[in-house]
Order: C-alpha cells, then structure tokens, then sequence
C-alpha cells in the first residue's frame, strides 16, 4: 500500500478558489472543476488492490456492467462479497467496480479525506474509490449529497447537466437518467477534481489511456461524499 499525504495547489485543495469564496458561491449551488488540485498524485490504492478488497466480507462492493446479460438488457449491477475468479471473467471494456467506505478498511486512505477539513467531520459520509477499463461508466445519474470527484490516475470523461428530465430507464436495478444531454464536460487527468452539489446529473466514462510503452493506464477515481 502507498502511504503518501496528499500535496494540494494553493492553500488548499480548491486551487485558486479560497475556501470562504467556495462555501459563499458554489457550496450545494454550483459546479466547480479545480486542475491539479493535488499536483502528483499516487493513488493510495492499486486496481488490483481494490478488487481484493471487493472480495472482503464486510466490504461494501459492486459490479456495474453496461451491457448486461444474456438476454442482453442493459445495464446490470451484482454485489459483493466477489469471488477472485469473477474478475477473470469480465469483458474489457463498458464495467466498473465500486467499493464504498474504503476509508474504514484501509485507514491509509483517510489521507484523502484531510483536504476537506474545512468542511465539518459530521457531514462526510464516505470515500468510494471506482476502477473502470476504457468506457467503463454509472450510467448517467443524479447524487442526493455533495461530492468531490477526484481523479486518482488514468483518465475520465465527466459530462454534467443541471436541467434535465428525471425519467429513468426501466428493468434495471440502477437509477440511469433515460434521456440524459450534456451541458457541460471535461476530461478529467489524475490529480484533477470535479466539486458536484446534490441534483446535478453527471456521467463519468473511463478513457482509453495508454503510457509511453502502450501499457493500459487504469482509471481509478475517488468519490469524497458529505451529507
């Protein structure tokens, strides 16, 4: 496991917004995108990692597959506890893991929490860390708290909209927006930070990003949520 503060840009992790103008103009209002908010940043998790820990009792963890089963409806979510051989059988692209709460199972990972001090303790809920092969996504959708989208390595496609039907798409487990258009997007690097307020539709897609010898770069992005 890498133990590693996290260095921020500015005085703290908004960049060159200040936390007062931060709390007084988009705090639960608006959007806001901060580039290299944590200038070199090594993720406190490998991929391999979290899908170790998915594996865990006790571990809160899913499977987000976009082109569903053999009767090939879209969309299918399983949960964990998984088996190590799931993850040999996965396609190689259009799925992500997720596992929640990854602070309270490896207390290393608190580090990520500390940029946020200026927010009271009481409001954080949890840190989930999601991994994805290229177009690997959610879906479209729609969060009921704040959260910090930061990108720990590789690279993701975040598009979000503030004005949007709340019509969903049927026979699945998952609350994907149906008719989702976006008004805004970025490309999210590793170190980058997307501020969402609760009710704003957003859609997160993995890229296909290769390093300089054609090696895949995995996309392994952090969700800091408060309440």
């Amino acid at each position: 496991m890498h133990m590693k503060q996290f260095h921020c840009r500015g005085e703290n992790c908004l960049g060159e917004t200040s936390v007062e103008d931060f709390l007084g103009q988009y705090w639960q209002k608006k959007p806001l995108l901060i580039r290299n908010a944590f200038p070199g940043i090594i993720s406190p998790i490998t991929a391999d990692e979290l899908a170790g820990l998915a594996c865990e009792e006790q571990v809160n963890a899913r499977l987000v597959l976009e082109k569903g089963d053999r009767e090939n409806k879209p969309w299918r979510v399983e949960f964990g506890p998984f088996e190590e051989s799931r993850f040999n059988h996965l396609p190689e692209s259009n799925w992500s893991l997720l596992v929640s709460d990854v602070e309270k199972h490896l207390p290393e990972t608190k580090a990520l929490l500390h940029p946020f001090r200026f927010i009271p303790d009481w409001r954080v809920d949890d840190l989930m860390i999601s991994y994805a092969p290229p177009g690997g996504s959610v879906g479209a959708h729609t969060d009921a708290y704040d959260v910090f989208l930061i990108q720990l390595n590789g690279q993701r496609r975040w598009s979000i909209s503030e004005h949007f039907s709340a019509e969903t798409l049927q026979h699945t487990d998952l609350c994907i927006l149906k008719g989702f258009t976006a008004e805004q997007e970025w490309v999210l690097d590793a170190g980058d930070m997307l501020y969402l307020p609760p009710n704003v539709a957003h859609h997160g897609i993995a890229q296909d990003m290769k390093d300089e010898n054609g090696d895949e770069v995995h996309c392994l992005t952090a969700s800091v949520g408060f309440r």
